[in-house]
């Protein structure tokens, strides 16, 4: 007996933000645009935005995109533990301002709140490191005005802590799309020696598909005559990151703006 009430359902979606305190973690959150001196640097959504990408090309089995989810979650995991150093330097800092002294915590009077839209568990994995540098950069302004630090010294954790996760970006951002998939490899054809030859050798683990990161997608196997839509997936993953990017930089005013000065930081 067929079903009197077809049941059909759309994706599930959850509404979030993010909330900084700090101009150094909106700054590390926008990135910066290319000038005529400095090269531009992506923020969190041109990251975002190549992970998306990433993912993409792990889910057409491409054994390349494999291996940069395994290297990207590897770096995302040696950023935290650059981030907990800097943090276990920090409260051990701060367990000399004496006990008669009661700090509350260090909050901007006038946060900068943001819309996120995060689709992938590494770019989420790569929120919470801007969140743990926000509040390290937080704790270090507090320690310089409790006179715990110098100015000198808060500076150079800051841009520690900054560089942390400009060095995880710009390791994405070398990421490049294959267009080739396991199947190609199994037949040895030309598009896979190709790859190979600008990508170079894959681990026999990921090139099997015995390896892949914990968080990557299931494949979904091409069909015959889906060149054309994996080179348009190309196309708009490429536009994603560019659309990304400005999206974020048009931020900039409203978060200086709304952010004020850093209380107790100067």
């Amino acid at each position: 007996m067929s079903n009197p009430f077809p049941l059909n359902l759309g994706p599930l979606r959850s509404a979030m933000e993010l909330t900084l305190h700090t101009h150094d973690a909106a700054r590390i959150w926008q990135g910066r645009p290319a000038g005529e001196e400095k090269n531009g640097i992506i923020g969190l959504s041109g990251f975002v935005s190549l992970m998306n990408k990433i993912k993409r090309g792990a889910e057409q089995d491409d054994p390349y995109a494999d291996l940069w989810m395994i290297r990207i979650h590897e770096k995302l995991e040696h950023s935290k533990d650059a981030l907990t150093l800097i943090r276990d330097r920090l409260d051990e800092l701060m367990g000399g301002l004496p006990s008669a002294i009661q700090v509350g915590e260090n909050l901007n009077v006038h946060p900068v709140t943001v819309p996120l839209y995060v689709n992938t568990p590494l770019g989420f994995l790569a929120v919470y490191l801007l969140i743990d540098y926000d509040d390290i950069v937080r704790r270090l302004r507090l320690a310089n005005h409790t006179a715990l630090m110098g100015r000198r010294d808060m500076e150079r954790w800051i841009d520690a802590g900054g560089h942390v996760l400009r060095s995880l970006f710009g390791l994405a951002q070398q990421f490049k799309f294959s267009g080739v998939t396991r199947e190609d490899f199994v037949t040895n054809n030309s598009t896979a020696r190709e790859a190979q030859e600008r990508f170079g050798e894959l681990p026999t683990d990921v090139l099997e598909g015995t390896r892949r990161s914990e968080f990557a997608p299931q494949i979904i196997r091409r069909r015959a005559g889906e060149e054309g839509r994996l080179e348009a997936i190309e196309g708009a993953s490429e536009a994603g990151v560019a659309e990304g990017d400005s999206r974020v930089f048009s931020l900039a005013g409203s978060t200086e703006e709304t952010m004020g000065s850093e209380r107790l930081g100067g």
